[in-house]
């Protein structure tokens, strides 16, 4: 994915490529089924008048909210964490489907998806939080 958006990303494949140094970190990676990803949001740009409190994805459905309380790529600290399904496991390639990053985005850490850790069990949010996931992915 080349622009930034805000929805349609979980169908999208992407390659993230390690650095030399690196080569062999991903060894055991394969026989796991998802990732967590790490990424630094290069290109976002928190303006703190625009951004601090602002309805998601700019919809008017939806309530005024804290960007503490969305998912939203532009942060005061722009750090991207996205579950993704992982495809093909290569010495210094991971290939993985539902990464939230444009081309270049660098990744920060690559984290096996622990279900002990990672899921939670009947998790509360709130309405507009489920109207705004509809059809999403």
């Amino acid at each position: 994915m080349t622009e930034q958006t805000d929805e349609n990303w979980g169908q999208i494949t992407s390659r993230i490529l390690l650095q030399p140094e690196y080569i062999g970190a991903l060894s055991g990676l394969e026989n796991f089924s998802h990732a967590i990803i790490i990424t630094y949001l290069h290109q976002a740009k928190y303006e703190k008048e625009k951004h601090l409190q602002r309805r998601p994805r700019g919809l008017e459905s939806m309530p005024k909210v804290g960007i503490f309380s969305q998912r939203a790529k532009d942060r005061p600290n722009p750090i991207g964490v996205t579950a993704v399904k992982i495809l093909n496991v290569e010495d210094g390639c991971l290939e993985v489907q539902g990464l939230d990053a444009i081309n270049k985005t660098p990744v920060l850490d690559i984290k096996p998806y622990y279900p002990h850790y990672d899921k939670i069990d009947l998790p509360k949010v709130p309405e507009w939080v489920n109207k705004l996931m509809e059809k999403y992915f």
